[in-house]
């Protein structure tokens, strides 16, 4: 597996950072989140370039105070991202030259200048390149002309941003255990859910060193099966900043679930769905890797015969996107049901791994079209002709049909809640393309 890297971009407001981002994403809106339930922007995505791949995270608009000294919230964004970054890209605007706040983030930033490219946006012509050179007293080197509304350049400019990654990209690891992402926001116990698994009657390993920052790679062996949990329980030893803290712990997190097979969602029982946990979810979903939500804490919480059922209908409601996760109901604290992680976490393996024969999913596709046939408001005629599944972890399933532009968005939905009500796949995401005579593909 190899390690992704993160590049985070910085700058004062207005220097075209989100324009940025979406021109590396290749995402037209990448401020909205495509998952229902999450109201704030999604600021971070993965991106691809020469073969490459690496997370980009854009850290908002640094905002001066009145008196033109970096706000200390917004100054610690900056030092954390300099911290989780393997490249940072320092963006700032042709158009208004050097300004104070530019001088005073790239203070922040010189501490690690060996990780920084300096970038200047809306470089739209020749004209414009002539005006650069007043960055150089940025102290950061040549910056390097882009226009990221128009496109201009961004190919040679992300030719250079592989360059500087392709050394941390290369890292590989070789183990053959089942690796688990620990992950939530700070608080809900994760340290101590990891302390009690490995407190128990559990055959450790060893203990090193993780590759992720501020990480402890956790190894151990149950049932004949190695297990290596990813804790980033650093995570919550920051500066006592309360605002950044929540955003930037997600830098950590997507690293986390970059390594993992399988993803442990913890979620405090005594507290409300946070948008970070909803955040979380949504990546893991979109990444296609195995996802089991734990809730903590819950000998804390006054109980009747409703209170499973309504705790679980009100995560679905909170967490659309990841129903199909298995629940597990814990107390860190005092260890109960906690030892039924493993075995879950083995179960889920199983499911995501489990391959359909041709024949079976060809029976299943005509109960379920005969259910409710596909249909287009054009009136044209819509077929699909057969599935067959080509890939396992996550389970992959492609549709034949006569022209992917008549399968809507709804069908397409409505196939994978029939495939999983069929097939249940338990804590697997499920991948679907569909296939047309014009050889297109189109995944959901």
């Amino acid at each position: 597996m190899i390690k992704k890297s993160i590049v985070a971009i910085v700058g004062r407001p207005n220097v075209g950072k989100s324009t940025l981002f979406n021109r590396i994403c290749k995402k037209r809106i990448a401020i909205v989140d495509a998952e229902e339930r999450i109201t704030r922007d999604r600021k971070y995505e993965e991106a691809e370039w020469a073969g490459y791949n690496f997370v980009v995270v854009d850290t908002g608009g640094i905002i001066p105070r009145a008196d033109n000294t970096i706000d200390k919230a917004v100054k610690f964004q900056a030092e954390i991202a300099i911290e989780e970054a393997d490249l940072v890209l320092f963006l700032v605007d042709v158009k208004v030259g050097t300004t104070d706040t530019d001088m005073e983030i790239a203070k922040i930033l010189s501490i690690r200048r060996d990780k920084v490219m300096l970038a200047v946006n809306k470089v739209d012509n020749e004209k414009d390149e002539l005006e650069i050179y007043d960055l150089l007293k940025l102290g950061f080197g040549d910056p390097f002309p882009i226009a990221a509304i128009h496109g201009r350049n961004v190919g040679n400019f992300l030719d250079e941003v592989v360059k500087r990654i392709e050394k941390v990209s290369e890292t590989q690891e070789e183990d053959d255990s089942i690796k688990i992402a620990i992950v939530g926001k700070p608080n809900v116990g994760k340290s101590s859910l990891v302390n009690k698994l490995m407190g128990q009657d559990i055959n450790i390993v060893t203990e090193i060193p993780g590759t992720t920052r501020d990480s402890i790679d956790l190894h151990l062996k149950h049932h004949k099966r190695k297990f290596t949990f990813i804790d980033t329980a650093g995570l919550r030893k920051k500066k006592k900043i309360k605002y950044g803290v929540e955003y930037f712990s997600v830098i950590r997190t997507i690293e986390s679930i970059n390594r993992a097979d399988v993803v442990l969602l913890i979620i405090d029982a005594t507290d409300d769905v946070s948008n970070q946990d909803q955040k979380i979810a949504s990546y893991t979903s979109r990444n296609f890797k195995d996802i089991i939500v734990i809730i903590n804490k819950w000998d804390l919480v006054k109980k009747d015969n409703s209170t499973v059922g309504s705790f679980i209908n009100k995560l679905n409601e909170e967490l659309p996107f990841i129903k199909y996760a298995p629940k597990i109901f814990v107390s860190a604290l005092t260890g109960q049901r906690v030892r039924n992680i493993l075995d879950k976490i083995l179960e889920v393996e199983e499911e995501s791994k489990k391959r359909i024969p041709t024949s079976e999913l060809n029976q299943f596709l005509s109960r379920v079209i005969a259910k409710f046939p596909p249909a287009h408001s054009s009136g044209k005629h819509t077929k699909i002709f057969y599935c067959t599944q080509v890939q396992s972890h996550p389970p992959t399933f492609v549709f034949f049909c006569n022209n992917t532009k008549l399968i809507t968005k709804h069908y397409k939905k409505y196939l994978l809640n029939q495939l999983r009500d069929s097939f249940k796949f338990e804590g697997a995401t499920i991948k679907t393309f569909f296939r047309g005579r014009d050889a297109a593909d189109n995944s959901f």
